[in-house]
């Protein structure tokens, strides 16, 4: 019973001191980026990587994660599909009244887009963009995995730097 109760006491001990000595090291806070100044050259949006990067002047100066289309791999084919469409685009217009946080749209489909549509008898779709999260959603908050109808979401705050930068023109280059 004795060497019982010892070792209860060394695993207590053990316990104890694992919770003083091994705490876990937090590392040091992370510096707020500088803001970007002037405009930007180009956005490239990698799907597969889930990421958006803004070039200027032949770099990349930001990179955010993004939420695609709900069925994201693939190109865009028609309406409904959920895929996030593929190739090269320009920010065509600006709406800061959407049903997101602010919102740059692509100039999305392409007229190659329309004709194979045409063809095959159905909707391209269209209104696709790059925006923040559903204004309904509480501030600070981000939807999970990915949501939308086919555009490109980033949080709120990351949206707002993005239009700061962006101007109508700025191609958008959309990965695979």
């Amino acid at each position: 019973m004795k060497r019982l109760a010892r070792l209860v006491l060394v695993l207590a001990l053990l316990a104890l001191a694992a919770t003083v000595w091994l705490r876990p090291v937090s590392a040091p806070p992370v510096p707020p980026l500088p803001p970007l100044s002037g405009m930007v050259d180009r956005i490239v949006v990698e799907k597969a990587a889930r990421r958006l990067t803004l070039w200027q002047d032949g770099r990349a100066v930001r990179s955010y994660p993004v939420a695609l289309g709900f069925a994201p791999v693939g190109d865009k084919l028609q309406q409904g599909d959920g895929r996030t469409p593929e190739g090269v685009f320009r920010i065509d217009r600006r709406n800061d009244r959407s049903r997101f946080h602010l919102s740059l749209g692509l100039d999305y489909p392409q007229p190659e887009d329309r004709v194979r549509a045409r063809k095959a008898g159905y909707d391209p779709g269209g209104d696709i963009m790059l925006h923040g999260q559903p204004n309904a959603m509480p501030a600070g908050m981000r939807a999970k995995g990915d949501w939308t109808a086919g555009c490109i979401a980033l949080t709120n705050a990351q949206i707002e730097e993005i239009w700061a930068v962006t101007r109508i023109g700025t191609p958008v280059e959309v990965r695979p």
